[in-house]
């Protein structure tokens, strides 16, 4: 529903120095996440992997997440959102130093594992330090963020080649980002991160303290959107080149060029997204999201023509873009009072579908073919669809 910004019930957005710390740190985790996959070729070809082995270094950053989403808000709540913070994003500079100079497989397997593990954590205190931080405007900050963090996941497959055409090798584009790292920590270290206001919960009683620590039905419904909305990205951003590659009959590098049209949508998507946040609730956009990626999906999935492929896979592009950080403010909103614990489960969901989606597209696709194996996505676009129905009906009511 539309509203008027500025009003008593909506604040001013305003971007501190933490807002901006926040909105780096995420592209510094999305810039190493993403530059994992451009990396791969070289280090297949280096230390001589298997596809089988090559494949390991996503299953175990996913599986990095996976803990960190099951650890995290108990890491915070001990040690302060503070410590974990800059620990998350030390432990995931160390995890590329590792991907880039270890000379055997199970060492930069360790270092992806790290960088998911660790760089978790960082995701889970930044995203729950924004929600605090921006209340009621905590879709902004998270669309916002989102764009920012597209752009850093945009830049790494282009400075990779870079570095390797400019003969200094593809190692430095991922140094860069770890040096970028060390001077921010010099420059923001002091900058205060916001902390959860129940950081002690030993004031309430155990019947009431057990009560409000569960999280409520509407989280976990919104949990199972996050998780769709994830393997939906990851399907078309991991398996599209493929697929239009075998679709259109592109080669191969015009197949990966394409793709960067569902990359750049997503950013144009999210940027988008940041404004309208600032007038429509969470849900109806969400809705409105979902319903984009069906416009376009079947004529990416479905049409000979390569125009209207990448007509559709613009249009897809657009409306993957903002279902993660509107789930994620829609979840924060429903248990704002326990946003670490949100957080990191929401990083579980995520990191369950990253692991999950690609390798089952895949495995179907051995079976019959990738063009029949796509008909997953929509599967989980009828679920997503559903389940989002289903929360918001649930939120009206509470």
């Amino acid at each position: 529903m539309p509203h008027s910004a500025g009003t008593a019930t909506t604040p001013i957005f305003v971007r501190d120095r933490f807002t901006w710390l926040a909105y780096g740190m995420l592209a510094y985790f999305a810039y190493l996440q993403a530059a994992l996959g451009p990396a791969i070729p070289f280090l297949r070809q280096e230390l001589n992997l298997s596809y089988t082995v090559a494949g390991f270094h996503a299953s175990a950053m996913a599986l990095g997440m996976i803990v960190s989403g099951l650890s995290a808000d108990r890491a915070a709540a001990r040690w302060g959102r503070r410590p974990i913070f800059w620990i998350g994003g030390a432990g995931m500079a160390m995890g590329a130093i590792l991907l880039t100079f270890a000379n055997r497989s199970i060492f930069t397997v360790l270092g992806a594992g790290l960088m998911g593990a660790l760089g978790g954590m960082l995701i889970v205190t930044l995203q729950s330090g924004l929600s605090d931080r921006h209340g009621e405007r905590r879709a902004t900050a998270f669309t916002e963020s989102n764009v920012v963090a597209s752009m850093g996941a945009l830049a790494a497959p282009s400075l990779i080649g870079a570095f390797q055409a400019a003969t200094l090798g593809w190692r430095w584009a991922l140094l860069v980002m770890v040096l970028g790292w060390v001077v921010a920590f010099f420059q923001f270290r002091r900058v205060l991160i916001p902390e959860r206001e129940d950081h002690s919960s030993h004031a309430a009683g155990k019947t009431s303290t057990r009560a409000a620590q569960r999280l409520p039905a509407q989280f976990w419904l919104l949990w199972g959107v996050i998780f769709t909305a994830v393997a939906m990205e990851w399907c078309m951003g991991f398996w599209g080149a493929a697929f239009m590659q075998s679709s259109t009959g592109l080669t191969p590098t015009g197949a990966s060029a394409a793709m960067s049209i569902f990359f750049g949508a997503i950013v144009i998507g999210r940027f988008m997204g940041s404004r309208l946040t600032r007038r429509y609730e969470s849900m109806s956009m969400l809705l409105t999201a979902l319903l984009l990626v069906g416009i376009g999906f079947p004529f990416f999935w479905l049409s000979p023509s390569i125009p209207l492929a990448l007509g559709g896979l613009f249009v897809t592009g657009l409306g993957v873009a903002n279902l993660f950080p509107l789930t994620l403010a829609a979840a924060v909103s429903v248990a704002s009072h326990r946003a670490d614990t949100v957080s990191a489960r929401i990083s579980l969901a995520a990191g369950v579908a990253i692991f999950l989606a690609p390798q089952i597209l895949g495995a179907l696709a051995d079976q019959v073919g990738i063009q029949w194996a796509y008909g997953v996505v929509p599967i989980l676009l009828a679920a997503a669809i559903a389940i989002t129905l289903m929360a918001r009906r649930a939120i009206h009511r509470r």
